[in-house]
């Protein structure tokens, strides 16, 4: 028992004081004094400072925060001995959940509890549980960017922003598969109020200005998009470990671009928030795409705002295990009407092959652009170039085994350019190889064979003639068919200024803009809300630079700055001062990576015995690190691990062990 007195009143016990600030008492208020020894636990001290403060409430929420060390005391069985605290600590007991605005992927802002606890990791678990997005893994948060005092004002002045108070709402414990009501989670029902906040979460904006657009930060140069990756927060410490305070504006976006499992019945919320992550990413100019491509974004756009204001209330899901069902029905359908007995043995023992004429272009330093014409052959994963058709008995020119390769689309339908660049691994990085298709029909056969070969797979897949199809769709959007009474009709209640990124906004008047729009248009009216949604989604991905993260870096031997691009699938090294590519390595050629905490420099070693080191400028090395650790871990998903997340295996591979 602590507190052992003399008759003069002197302790002669081991004890000693302990001040402790309770956040509810204000920040002017003295700290509450205890009297304890090295031997009492923290729960103990914990429940000698609600005793003290004599006020009745909830305090299951509460834990001590020991300022000095930034650490919260979670285990409240150790003593004070084993946290090394002594009567010099000043410890703050505090919730460990807190009110934080957050700005959503669609520009929204929700009012939540997030947990100032545990690692930001499980900190967004829990706020993706509550705003019903599935895979949380993909996404995190990062600081809002700061915004200059003048600015700041006038906006105050202008326009009020709309915030969504989530901070009342209760989920219950149990799987995280929610209960609906009327298509929506049963806790979202609630009120008229959270049913709103569902709509503004599951729904696309149809309100977009130009003003809008211009007022948002855009990124001008690599080294402006270089900037903003540096504000990612750190997984693997606390909200409050990093300085963030109650009510604090955060951003949640998804940042790694490897989106696994994506089902409309499930994912109303995840994929409105992804269409309008890369919607911003595509009016912001964070990618680039040609005029022709941004037709078809903007086409898309319009046509998922005319069904969303149609849409009073979101589509509702129906029973799960009806879905299960489905699903199990129409594999069996494609199984009893496959093909005859002998087609399938037929199948099993021949691979399906590609030969044609196509036009191949390897570039090299100081050379324009000449496509030779070559026969191509390509059998399983490996392409072989002939000079002509009658000197494909012998030897090949050059033979390329395509499995880890990267296969980039540069398209344009009106210009009757069908071009596949080939990135296929070498020691010293990655040679670049340009494959010219003649027809539409021609490139999405050849194309679908490089994606399949890439994953180490063949022609004789089943998914072959589906992803095809999928190239053929996609390359019928950017066609255009007009119709003249359909885009006299539709005219006048189309806002092209609002669909279309500053670039081609400055380019093009709006009378200009709205006949090619909806010519667009046309390609894509059949397609319902989620299936817009989804397409454009895909299109997003099939863009050349989609999915890569900059950084700006110094490589060890270098005396100037460099970009570094970290893909889902590779590393790629940019020169900066005219943004061409120099290398690329892929993960699959990675043996280890290591990372000096004390001089701040990331070590790589791939195969053949290379090895690449550089320091981070534009971020801490800590955030480059988890990115390429957050990839490696998003390939291990595979659908068998019944949506459990192994978040101790996220943590030893994001982690690392930051010296003191």
């Amino acid at each position: 028992m602590a507190g052992i007195k003399t008759s003069s009143g002197n302790y002669i016990d081991s004890s000693w004081e302990l001040k402790v600030s309770v956040e509810e008492l204000g920040p002017d208020a003295e700290p509450v004094t205890l009297r304890v020894t090295g031997d009492t636990h923290i729960g103990g001290v914990m429940l000698q400072t609600v005793d003290a403060i004599k006020i009745a409430k909830n305090w299951s929420d509460h834990a001590l925060w020991w300022e000095q060390k930034r650490v919260w005391l979670l285990k409240t069985n150790w003593t004070l001995d084993k946290y090394g605290i002594l009567a010099d600590a000043r410890l703050l007991y505090t919730p460990q959940h807190k009110p934080i605005s957050l700005l959503l992927p669609n520009m929204r802002t929700v009012k939540l509890k997030a947990s100032f606890a545990e690692p930001v990791f499980r900190s967004v678990m829990g706020i993706c549980r509550l705003l019903n997005i599935r895979h949380p893994e993909e996404l995190s948060l990062l600081r809002a960017p700061e915004e200059k005092g003048k600015k700041k004002k006038k906006d105050k002045d202008a326009v009020t922003e709309e915030i969504h108070d989530l901070t009342g709402l209760i989920l219950s414990g149990g799987s995280p598969q929610q209960q609906l009501y009327n298509g929506m989670p049963a806790y979202f029902a609630d009120s008229p109020e959270t049913e709103e906040c569902y709509k503004a979460l599951s729904v696309s904006q149809t309100s977009l200005t130009p003003e809008d657009i211009m007022k948002r930060y855009k990124p001008g140069t690599l080294v402006d998009k270089a900037q903003l990756n540096g504000r990612w927060l750190d997984s693997s410490r606390s909200l409050m470990q990093q300085d963030i305070k109650e009510n604090d504006k955060l951003c949640l976006r998804f940042k790694y671009y490897s989106f696994f499992d994506l089902e409309a019945k499930y994912d109303m919320v995840r994929i409105n928030q992804l269409y309008e992550q890369a919607r911003w990413a595509i009016l912001l100019e964070e990618i680039d795409c040609t005029e022709e491509e941004m037709m078809v974004f903007a086409a898309l756009q319009y046509h998922v705002s005319k069904l969303s204001m149609n849409s009073e209330r979101p589509e509702v899901h129906k029973d799960p295990g009806l879905d299960d069902l489905e699903l199990a029905l129409s594999h069996l359908e494609v199984k009893m009407g496959g093909s005859s007995a002998a087609d399938v043995l037929d199948s099993l023992t021949t691979i399906p092959e590609l030969s044609d004429t196509l036009r191949i272009f390897r570039p090299k330093k100081l050379t324009l652009k000449g496509y030779k014409p070559h026969w191509v052959v390509f059998k399983d994963t490996s392409i072989s170039c002939y000079k002509s058709k009658e000197d494909s008995l012998g030897e090949p020119v050059q033979q390329m085994n395509l499995k880890g390769c990267e296969v980039v689309p540069d398209v344009n339908v009106s210009g009757q350019k069908f071009c596949i660049k080939l990135l296929v691994p070498s020691p010293e990085g990655m040679s670049e190889v340009y494959l010219r298709c003649d027809n539409e029909q021609q490139y999405a056969s050849w194309m679908a064979a490089c994606r399949l070969a890439s994953k180490g797979k063949t022609m004789a897949d089943s998914t072959y003639q589906s992803e095809i199809q999928n190239i053929l769709s996609f390359l019928t959007l950017q066609k255009s068919s007009p119709d003249p009474s359909q885009v006299s009709a539709d005219t006048e209640n189309i806002n092209t200024l609002a669909l279309v990124s500053p670039r081609y906004q400055k380019r093009f008047k709006p009378k200009q803009l709205t006949p090619r729009i909806l010519e667009a248009h046309q390609n894509v009216a059949q397609l319902s809300l989620m299936d817009a949604k989804m397409r454009f989604i895909q299109a997003w991905q099939s863009l050349p630079d989609f999915g890569v993260s900059y950084f700006l870096v110094r490589f060890k031997g270098c005396r100037k700055d460099e970009i570094l691009g970290i893909a889902n699938n590779r590393l790629i090294r940019i020169d900066l001062s005219v943004g061409d590519v120099v290398k690329t390595w892929r993960y699959s050629n990675m043996r280890q990576w290591n990372v000096n905490w004390d001089i701040r420099q990331v070590a790589i070693e791939f195969d053949e015995h290379i090895n690449v080191a550089f320091s981070c400028i534009s971020a801490n090395c800590k955030i480059v690190h988890e990115y390429i650790g957050g990839y490696i871990f998003m390939s291990t998903r595979s659908k068998d691990q019944n949506e459990t997340l192994n978040e101790e295996m996220f943590h030893k591979l994001t982690g690392g062990h930051e010296a003191l």
